[in-house]
């Protein structure tokens, strides 16, 4: 037996907020309709066998590697493009949302008057209305827009992500030690003095960190957005998977792979070299 002394004082606490997330997951469950179940059944597995097996071997020959390469390059292009049109609105969002570079927040121990808070509140109502819509829902308003093609895919991203991006950045800059910024701006620097000689060498890490990741989710968005219409390696997923051509399908999810695994690796890479 343990004594009242050696026993977790937050075990109760524990107990107690885990019953509470199970009875809320219930529901949920039950609402979402999961019913792990039918995975098992016969026929399913039968098809899902039958489907499975026609990836292996993948699809190799000269024409559709050609066309293989043509849907990654088109699809790394609109993630690129994508990001930065993001990264436009992104960065000088975040500086008008982030209370890092005001120069009352350098003069009085970081309190901001209601002023300086309510100037900031359109900016942060507009980077929260940019990365609330999905960019598959602008993505089906801009082929309506632009027509089918990569176009859309790009202009759903860019707007998408500069709300995602604007968001974590203004954090970033908030987040980091703000001495150097403050003693740079009560010196007389001007904000985007400030900014570069202050406060980015500070968060340049995360950020570019950040950056990177957000870059390998806008690959992956651009893949999602080729279904409805976007181009790049979805489309042709799309199209491959209604012909039932499952080793076309292995080699672009070998291709979607190798790519994830290439940003991971950038995103060490640059980590290590701002480290």
């Amino acid at each position: 037996m343990l004594s009242t002394d050696q026993r977790d004082p937050a075990a109760i606490p524990r107990v107690l907020l885990t019953l509470l997330c199970l009875a809320l997951l219930w529901p949920g469950l039950r609402l979402s309709e999961l019913d792990p179940g039918v995975l098992l059944q016969a026929e399913n597995r039968q098809q899902m066998a039958g489907f499975v097996s026609a990836f292996w071997p993948p699809a190799h020959d000269a024409g559709f590697l050609d066309l293989l390469l043509t849907a990654t390059v088109q699809t790394l292009a609109v993630a690129t493009a994508g990001m930065s049109l993001a990264l436009l609105l992104a960065v000088p969002a975040s500086l008008l949302a982030s209370r890092a570079l005001s120069l009352r927040a350098a003069s009085s121990a970081g309190r901001l008057g209601p002023w300086s808070r309510a100037a900031r509140l359109p900016v942060r109502g507009l980077l929260i209305f940019l990365r609330s819509v999905p960019e598959i829902v602008w993505a089906l308003l801009f082929v309506r827009a632009v027509g089918l093609g990569p176009t859309a895919g790009v202009l759903a991203i860019a707007i998408t992500y500069s709300g995602m991006l604007g968001k974590v950045y203004a954090e970033i800059f908030e987040s980091v030690d703000q001495r150097p910024a403050h003693a740079l701006l009560q010196a007389g620097s001007s904000r985007l003095s400030a900014f570069l000689y202050g406060t980015l060498p500070e968060a340049a890490s995360e950020v570019v960190s950040y950056t990177v990741y957000r870059w390998e989710c806008a690959v992956r968005a651009s893949v999602v957005m080729g279904f409805v219409g976007a181009g790049g390696l979805g489309q042709q997923i799309d199209l491959s998977m209604r012909m039932f051509a499952g080793a076309e399908v292995a080699s672009m999810l070998l291709t979607f792979l190798l790519l994830v695994v290439l940003a991971d690796l950038l995103s060490r890479f640059l980590r290590g070299r701002l480290a």
